[in-house]
């Protein structure tokens, strides 16, 4: 459900619990999505610092990416975007009624409490090597993150 978030989708959405039980239906609202910027357009300055972050943190903590590179460039897009509208890298798989007290209180800035105390990523940015979804890269490009990110819908 998070993904729709970042590709700027509308959907309804099922609600899952834990257990796998159906809770209820609900709207996703829709975000712009980064993709209408033209694919011919330089990176932005802070998708730079967020994939060269990412690179980085994973590989200090000792996690991974996602098998599929293309979470990894959601979550960057989505940290990024958060870096240029609020001055800090809010958690972006996230819902906040207030951004911006979200930011300033540190909580959910990347990499958030829990990743830092327990690793634990809700993004799927940074897993663990024994997580089912992680896949064996520590690092991606920002020419891959730029080509995942434009080649969505």
């Amino acid at each position: 459900m998070a993904a729709l978030f970042f590709l700027g989708l509308t959907a309804t959405a099922a609600h899952v619990s834990p257990r796998g039980a159906l809770l209820r239906s609900r709207r996703v609202r829709s975000f712009p999505a980064l993709s209408s910027v033209p694919s011919d357009a330089p990176p932005s300055k802070s998708l730079k610092a967020m994939t060269m972050f990412s690179n980085t943190y994973a590989k200090n903590t000792g996690t991974f990416f996602c098998s599929d590179p293309g979470i990894a460039a959601v979550v960057i897009k989505g940290l990024a975007e958060h870096k240029d509208q609020l001055g800090a890298p809010l958690c972006p798989c996230r819902h906040y009624d207030d951004k911006a007290a979200e930011a300033k209180d540190g909580f959910w800035n990347c990499p958030c409490t829990p990743m830092r105390e327990r690793h634990e990523c809700h993004c799927m940015l940074f897993l663990k090597p024994d997580d089912e979804f992680a896949g064996d890269r520590q690092d991606i490009s920002l020419e891959e993150v730029a080509q995942l990110i434009a080649a969505m819908p």
